[in-house]
């Protein structure tokens, strides 16, 4: 999770995370999604799709992207916003 709030005016965080299939990257993508509307949070927009390896859930202040292993390798988030504060990593 990258805490964004000094580098961008969109968003605060962003939780970005890989996963081994299509099958998972969807799972993860609707547990969330489940998740936090069960606290009301509400998912603004879902970008993307499994088959692409990248989806991206805006929950407004909060981005989470999603990607199969390969597209996380190549897009390299987290160089990209090397300017964000890291504010928890899990491998």
């Amino acid at each position: 999770m990258l805490d964004i709030r000094q580098v961008s005016y969109f968003a605060d965080y962003f939780v970005i995370c890989n996963a081994d299939s299509d099958r998972q990257i969807r799972a993860i993508c609707d547990d969330i999604d489940e998740a936090l509307n069960r606290e009301g949070i509400k998912l603004y927009k879902r970008e993307g799709s499994e088959d692409s390896g990248w989806v991206l859930l805006d929950f407004g202040t909060v981005i989470v992207h999603v990607f199969a292993k390969p597209e996380r390798e190549y897009y390299e988030l987290e160089k990209l916003w090397s300017e964000a504060a890291p504010v928890v990593r899990i491998q």
